[in-house]
């Protein structure tokens, strides 16, 4: 196995894991100023994005792909189902499950600020060409998709949206 970091050279400046949580960070900070002048948060979008592309049915699975407390998870669900942005079903196969839906005024909301997040995603790569953002995808999926198949790891993880 090739090694490309060592003992006694490793810095926190230099990993991957610290690059790729602080991209995300930053650009997390940037959606959520986006977003204040919509009356949505970061989480309550990703939320509804996750049912809107189908990574997602059930608050659990929600919970599990970002990573999030499945308590909080279920008062940010609260709060859009109160807004009347998803709905609560039971599930046909299995009535213990709750499955969510997105509401139409749910689609027309998570829709609408699709364009904000585009184009902070476009002004973060304004300094890469097309090649080298296609790239970064390509290899950050292959990280995503490698560390996934760790032994323990949820190969069935919804991956973020952002």
């Amino acid at each position: 196995m090739l090694k490309f970091y060592t003992s006694e050279t490793y810095g926190v400046r230099d990993s991957i894991g610290y690059l790729v949580r602080r991209a995300s960070s930053l650009l997390t900070g940037h959606v959520e100023d986006a977003f204040a002048e919509h009356d949505i948060t970061f989480a309550q979008w990703l939320v509804m994005m996750y049912l809107r592309d189908g990574l997602a049915t059930t608050a659990a699975e929600i919970a599990r792909g970002m990573c999030h407390d499945s308590g909080a998870l279920t008062r940010v669900v609260d709060q859009l189902a109160g807004r009347g942005l998803i709905e609560r079903h039971r599930s046909i196969e299995d009535r213990r499950i709750v499955e969510l839906k997105l509401t139409d005024a749910g689609i027309a909301t998570v829709n609408g600020l699709v364009p904000t997040v585009v184009g902070l995603l476009n002004a973060a790569l304004s300094d890469f060409t097309t090649e080298e953002a296609a790239t970064l995808t390509r290899l950050l999926t292959k990280l995503v998709n490698h560390v996934s198949a760790y032994p323990g790891a949820d190969a069935e993880q919804p991956e973020s949206v952002i």
